[in-house]
């Protein structure tokens, strides 16, 4: 039977991939759109307000933005050791869509890419020249400089989906990454996928079960248990797996963004650490939007790695700050072997 023998989370915003300079592009961003904070929406200006005794100035200065850039480097540094030193056959990652490829005509609550194959390819500059500001500067660790085809996992994809009917799970499916058109802002593999292959795996794909949850838009958002039960029943298919394969169980995405809530975070951090079921599977839907609601991806990863007998601990954990109102992305690495 195949045997699992990583778990890992890990973060993939454009914060790891721009300078501390560039941080600050996104903060126009920030001005413009309403934010969710602790399971209520708030304007930034009502945010400038509510977090003004928390003192964000000190902690998005360019010392500290260049201080704790090195910081998020050294844990994704961690994360490629490991998986260098682990060596996993095959990786099941589970991330989601932002519009890259899942269009609000059709959105599905989950997604098995069983494809023999998957591809990831330099955005076009007319393509590129659109994406927003801040967003364009981090493509390069999303894209290859040329045309790559990764290999995909179908006999564990195809596994997942005919167990699924039984168990409770419709899974969507897809063999075939869309042709958004030329007027899309994305082609190819979602970047929560292809983070974890450029800079994890630095290229080096093993082949690969994308599982693609939608975690960003209402009204079908799986909620945290739903997530968990996802994750559990994707790993009871691993351990029973006829094959001889090393597996890997990535969550990519969180932590807390647009607006950070260390709080929150360190409380996920501890839940994971202690394989506490009952918070993880409990956490609100209101406290899961934004880029917060990336938290599924970690939600589910935990489902299929607590059964298990890996144990690790957080590697790092990295508030980025880049305004007085708490906006930013927390950044953390998670291991277990």
């Amino acid at each position: 039977m195949a045997e699992m023998v990583l778990g890992m989370w890990s973060t993939h915003g454009p914060i790891l991939n721009t300078t501390p300079e560039e941080w600050m592009l996104r903060v126009i961003n920030d001005k413009r759109i309403p934010h969710w904070f602790r399971g209520k929406q708030y304007s930034f200006e009502e945010l400038l307000e509510l977090r003004k005794d928390e003192n964000f100035a000190e902690q998005f200065t360019l010392e500290e933005r260049t201080r704790r850039h090195a910081q998020c480097q050294e844990g994704v540094a961690k994360l490629v050791e490991i998986w260098k030193d682990i060596k996993p056959d095959v990786a099941v990652i589970m991330g989601n869509d932002q519009r890259e490829l899942v269009m609000p005509s059709l959105q599905p609550m989950f997604t098995i890419y069983h494809g023999d194959t998957f591809w990831q390819k330099p955005l076009p500059e007319e393509q590129s020249a659109k994406l927003p500001v801040g967003i364009k500067e981090s493509e390069w660790a999303y894209r290859p400089e040329q045309d790559q085809v990764w290999p995909g996992m179908p006999e564990l994809a195809n596994q997942v989906i005919e167990k699924g009917l039984d168990a409770g799970f419709d899974f969507a499916s897809s063999s075939e990454w869309p042709d958004m058109g030329e007027s899309h802002h994305h082609i190819g593999t979602p970047h929560a996928f292809s983070w974890i292959i450029r800079r994890v795996m630095q290229d080096a794909a093993v082949p690969i079960l994308p599982i693609i949850t939608n975690t960003f838009f209402p009204p079908n958002q799986p909620t945290a248990k739903r997530c968990f039960e996802m994750g559990k029943f994707v790993g009871d298919c691993i351990r029973e797996w006829d094959s001889n394969l090393k597996v890997a169980v990535i969550g990519s995405g969180g932590m807390s963004h647009f607006i950070i809530d260390e709080n929150f975070d360190q409380q996920m951090l501890a839940a994971l650490k202690n394989r506490d079921k009952d918070f993880i599977t409990s956490v609100p839907q209101n406290i899961l939007m934004q880029g917060t609601s990336e938290y599924r991806n970690w939600i589910a990863a935990a489902g299929a790695v607590f059964g298990t007998e890996l144990k690790g601990d957080t590697i790092d954990y990295i508030p980025c700050y880049r305004s007085e109102a708490g906006t930013g992305t927390a950044q953390g690495f998670v291991s277990w072997t």
